[in-house]
């Protein structure tokens, strides 16, 4: 495969190796690169030469910072199926991911946010390095957490899941490992010596505890997470019943964490907020499966509808960061309407 290839595959010992390697976009997923990681995914499954299967980002910036959001954006607006086709495979893909019978092991080293998060919190072994940035900023441009994010946000500790998926707000490296969206903390120097030691072991045994004891080796400790300070305002305000009754209580609080956090809101898609409510609330009674299926549905809905391209022209096309929402609040969004996008899709599932 050429260097040039927008995701590289190679087999060192026993590890199959994957680069995303679109640097210059943040590593940013593009259909092809969904499309290619599922095949070779596929084929690995049942390969006995691959004992496990390594996954990083090309550069020093990024992980993956999303899905190739731009070219989402110009074929929706146009009325292509692309939108449809992309997510569909992202989702398959993330679906494999989370299923895959190998140990699964992901250097987040940089930005990871969006479909980056859906290729790499689902894997078995999660490692941060000094670099790690996450978020799922999906509320800020009129989609959803996504990817996954109906699963793995409401088992995260307290509301902190609906907490980072309304706010979209992002954790470092301890923040990250705190939050469980990794394991360890490798510093990024550490890296290729990580990747020398799994690729020149001989696995004879348990492949999973084998992996963990030589990530252990070059673990250290990511340090005090300041979020852990933050997690009983955020599970106070976030536990309430509606997005509404979320604000009304941090409007109600003076603290300085309150008062951003609920200005912060404000600023985002009403319907998405509203939507995202109520998948997380959903997804805590969900297996994986049912969530995905869950996803795609919302998704279908979101591209028939505006905010999306809106909220996508104002923060990344225009980048003019003032998006127009329609419904432009809250009270505007029935439930009715976001119950619609949990119905049954007429034209098949994801699965």
């Amino acid at each position: 495969m050429s260097e040039d290839a927008e995701i590289l595959f190679e087999i060192r010992g026993a590890i199959g190796l994957v680069t995303l390697n679109r640097p210059k976009a943040l590593n940013a997923l593009t259909h092809e690169m969904c499309l290619a990681l599922d095949a070779k995914l596929k084929e690995w499954e049942t390969e006995a030469g691959v004992q496990a299967v390594l996954i990083e980002g090309a550069g020093e910036k990024a992980f993956c910072a999303g899905g190739d959001i731009v070219k989402l954006y110009n074929e929706g607006k146009s009325g292509g199926d692309y939108p449809y086709h992309f997510y569909r495979d992202e989702y398959l893909l993330n679906t494999r991911i989370k299923h895959f019978p190998k140990p699964y092991i992901a250097l987040i080293d940089g930005i990871v946010m969006g479909g980056g998060v859906g290729v790499s919190v689902h894997g078995s072994h999660r490692i941060a390095t000094e670099r790690t940035l996450f978020a799922m900023p999906e509320s800020g441009i009129g989609l959803f957490p996504d990817v996954g994010g109906t699963y793995f946000l409401p088992r995260l500790e307290g509301e902190l899941g609906m907490y980072l998926g309304l706010t979209g707000a992002r954790l470092r490296t301890a923040d990250s490992v705190f939050a469980g969206i990794a394991q360890r903390y490798i510093p990024s120097e550490k890296l290729p010596a990580l990747k020398d030691a799994l690729a020149a072991h001989e696995f004879a045994g348990d492949t999973s505890a084998e992996i963990d004891a030589l990530i252990e080796k070059f673990a250290a400790d990511s340090g005090d997470a300041p979020i852990a300070d933050t997690l009983p305002a955020i599970n106070r305000h976030f536990a309430r019943g509606s997005v509404p009754a979320i604000i009304e209580s941090l409007q109600a609080d003076s603290d300085a964490f309150a008062t951003k956090t609920a200005d912060s809101l404000l600023t985002k898609s009403p319907t998405s907020m509203k939507l995202t409510f109520e998948q997380l609330r959903r997804g805590a009674k969900l297996d994986f499966d049912d969530c995905m299926r869950q996803e795609f549905r919302m998704v279908n809905r979101v591209i028939k509808g505006v905010d999306f391209y809106e909220g996508t022209r104002a923060v990344v096309i225009d980048k003019d960061q003032s998006p127009k929402w329609n419904p432009a609040r809250l009270d505007e969004v029935s439930d009715a309407e976001i119950e619609a996008y949990f119905e049954a899709l007429p034209d098949g599932e994801l699965f």
